[in-house]
């Protein structure tokens, strides 16, 4: 996808319109930081799309019992991993939260109770994409957990009673991998632009034919597309956040793909706009 063709979208939209939605591989954390293809086209989206009124992200590093959403004035910058550079430890991305989006978060969602969290904030499946979108941190960013204990199939239909935020101006962003299998990575391989294995390039490729006939229950039942859907998703913290986009999907959304590639041969980092 041309990223520069949004403009388009951006000069016609109106306050009648549904915002759009997202689902980012988010990838490593170092893509926070750094100046590459997938930082690059965080920042050109967070550029052409629709300035939104708020984000409320659904990342893949936020699991819990129940459902939770962020709703403190202010979301601390949460540092959830190890190894890396002090460079990357230093980030603050000090974007407000927002109780008003929050309380109607919780209003819209009847399907089981969502708590108000004060304890949270923004794990790196949010600031590292949305501090390139946004890096003046002044659009309000919250967090909806993922409820760990429940299937792909409560995730998707939980997804559908926030529809209502797309016409208040949110972005619904789900921060994810769709095939995500660390304990294959190939580590020597890492820089080598798409290097990608066989299994990992013909999931995808399933992955987003599905999505684009709107084949959602099969994306649901991911583990009846066999062995190499169990390759791709040992573990569904990185896919669960793409089935929250998904159940936003309308007949009358177009699907568009970017950042397309894999990383390290178990990775992709294949995004989705809904618009």
């Amino acid at each position: 996808m041309d990223l520069h063709a949004l403009k388009n979208l951006t000069d016609s939209y109106s306050s009648t319109q549904s915002m759009p939605v997202l689902f980012m591989g988010h990838g490593s954390p170092m893509n926070g930081i750094e100046d590459n293809l997938f930082s690059q086209s965080w920042r050109e989206l967070g550029q052409q799309l629709p300035r939104p009124t708020a984000v409320l992200v659904i990342s893949a590093h936020w699991l819990t019992r129940g459902t939770h959403v962020t709703a403190m004035e202010t979301p601390p910058t949460i540092h959830d991993f190890r190894g890396f550079p002090q460079e990357l430890f230093d980030v603050q991305y000090p974007a407000p939260g927002s109780l008003p989006i929050a309380l109607e978060t919780q209003r819209l969602i009847t399907s089981t109770h969502v708590g108000l969290d004060h304890d949270w904030g923004l794990d790196h499946g949010s600031w590292s994409v949305v501090r390139h979108m946004y890096p003046d941190a002044n659009i309000p960013v919250l967090q909806l957990s993922i409820d760990y204990n429940q299937p792909a199939s409560y995730h998707y239909a939980l997804a559908k009673e926030l529809a209502a935020l797309r016409k208040k101006g949110v972005l619904i962003l789900g921060s994810g991998n769709m095939v995500h299998n660390l304990r294959m990575v190939a580590w020597e391989h890492l820089n080598k632009p798409e290097y990608g294995y066989d299994w990992s390039i013909a999931i995808n490729e399933a992955f987003k034919k599905h999505i684009v006939s709107g084949d959602h229950d099969v994306l649901i039942q991911y583990e009846k597309l066999g062995p190499v859907a169990q390759l791709a998703i040992p573990t569904p913290d990185h896919y669960y956040p793409l089935l929250y986009t998904l159940g936003l999907q309308t007949s009358a959304d177009e699907v568009h793909f970017f950042n397309d590639k894999v990383v390290g041969g178990s990775l992709t980092m294949t995004s989705v706009l809904l618009t």
